[in-house]
């Protein structure tokens, strides 16, 4: 075997199986005759989509430990932790490696946030310039956001006709195998992982006895789930008392699984147009993640800046004790405060309760958007960046395709409608467990807290505050 190392940098794509970086570069490196060096940088960017939050640190701390358990059954020489672990700049990071090792070639999946894009493109030219061969791949997506056009050749805005696009001139690849490395080359400089101070408070440690991480994982949810549930997910979604849905978000989130894997899995043998009504709308929201991508690509401020620029002119209100109530749980909306509650015991939150939690915070509080999507950037396992900023403007009106503003839910209707025996708000908020289904969900101060605002006040006053938008729409 000669002197040469093939670099595989691992980002948000912590699985053996459909990882096209890969399986590429173990191609190369067996034509070449040169070790695989796999390693992973815990970057030192700010307020980009590699910033993670407090839960998805913990999650990052089990995936990288899952894939190096799974990646090591494979090597015929294994050393205590063999991926190589780093952290701060990578542009610093790979100098100092390409100064003690013989690097032939980098191979690594791609990234869509603009400034994510752009330094990838200033190392990849750098490294091209050093002769080292550079390849990058589509690991994340179905199909990339800029080959998503509509008919004019234009980008696409609306979600309607981005999936229309998607499915009408696109094929889904297959997956590729898994790939096993038998040789790999283990960095000195490599740190520990407990060194990258992944887990750094008792908060995390419930997460322990809820959730199970890694690529194995993740698989076998999906399996469980196409097998018992995915043929009743349109109807049953929305339900918060169902295990209606498939709660891979934070595999998908981390690179466990695939979207493509996913969607050959729920597929089958058959196309998209044969597979059962549950199945399209399942596959639906694996697209809406790509919107959101999409939406990240064309819009690199999602995080902070409105998509519909006539919101910078929205008279939001600033209260920290009304947005403190709301992140605690204590709202007197017992709907509301079940489901932040659930999000802050399990870093996990139904997607119908995203939605009613989210409506209430920037319609019935007045509340900026942002507040609430760093709050779950911070305390969602799978805050993915995108999906996390394009889900929170989308619900408050500013975003593309959005919902109007005007579209205020109740949340006593909709804890009426989706938790109509109050299953769920009895799981997260005990107390009232003796409560009937008349009562749970609108129960008197002798039995709960009060209301931190009356939903009949909160609605006219959001509709007043968006009426004064009028005059700035263009």
């Amino acid at each position: 075997m000669s002197s040469d190392t093939t670099i595989v940098w691992l980002r948000n794509d912590l699985r053996l199986e459909d990882n096209p970086a890969l399986y590429y570069a173990s191609k190369f490196a067996k034509k070449n005759n040169s070790k695989i060096s796999i390693i992973y940088i815990l970057e030192n960017f700010n307020l980009l989509s590699t910033d993670l939050g407090s839960a998805s640190k913990w999650w990052l701390h089990n995936s990288l430990k899952k894939f190096n358990e799974n990646f090591s059954k494979h090597l015929i020489q294994k050393t205590d932790f063999d991926i190589n672990l780093f952290k701060g700049n990578p542009e610093e990071i790979f100098s100092d490696l390409i100064k003690k090792i013989k690097i032939n070639g980098i191979f690594w999946n791609r990234r869509y946030e603009e400034k994510c894009l752009e330094r990838d493109k200033q190392l990849k030219s750098k490294f091209k310039a050093l002769n080292i061969n550079v390849q990058t791949y589509n690991g994340k997506l179905l199909v990339e956001p800029w080959n998503i056009k509509g008919k004019q050749n234009q980008s696409l805005k609306v979600f309607t006709p981005y999936k229309n696009s998607l499915l009408g001139n696109h094929l889904i690849p297959e997956c590729l195998p898994v790939t096993k490395i038998k040789h790999h080359l283990k960095i000195s400089s490599s740190l520990k992982l407990s060194e990258l101070n992944l887990i750094s408070n008792n908060w995390m440690k419930k997460f322990e006895d809820i959730w199970n991480v890694g690529e194995k994982e993740a698989l076998m949810k999906l399996e469980k789930f196409i097998s018992n549930s995915v043929d009743d997910y349109d109807q049953d979604r929305n339900f918060l008392f169902k295990n209606g849905t498939s709660k891979l978000s934070p595999h998908l989130h981390f690179g466990e699984i695939s979207p493509v894997k996913i969607w050959n899995m729920t597929c089958g043998n058959k196309s998209y147009e044969e597979i059962s009504n549950g199945r399209k709308v399942f596959l639906s929201e694996i697209i809406w993640r790509e919107f959101a991508v999409n939406l990240m690509f064309l819009y690199p401020n999602l995080d902070k800046k409105n998509i519909k620029e006539n919101f910078d002119h929205f008279k939001w209100n600033d209260s920290e004790e009304n947005f403190r109530a709301w992140t605690e749980g204590n709202t007197g909306y017992p709907v509301v405060d079940a489901a932040m509650k659930e999000l802050w015991n399990t870093g996990w939150m139904h997607n119908r309760a995203r939605m009613i939690t989210a409506s209430f915070l920037t319609k019935h509080l007045l509340l900026p958007w942002q507040w609430g999507a760093n709050w779950f950037h911070d305390t969602l396992l799978d805050s993915d960046f995108a999906s996390n900023y394009a889900s929170w403007q989308w619900v408050a009106g500013c975003g593309a395709d959005a919902a109007p503003y005007f579209r205020i839910f109740n949340p006593l209707t909709q804890s009426l409608k989706f938790d109509p025996l109050g299953k769920y708000i009895k799981k997260y908020i005990p107390e009232l467990e003796n409560l009937g289904p008349k009562e749970i969900h609108s129960p008197t101060n002798n039995f709960y807290k009060p209301m931190i605002v009356e939903h009949k006040f909160a609605r006219e006053r959001a509709l007043n505050t968006y009426a004064l938008l009028r005059k700035f729409n263009s």
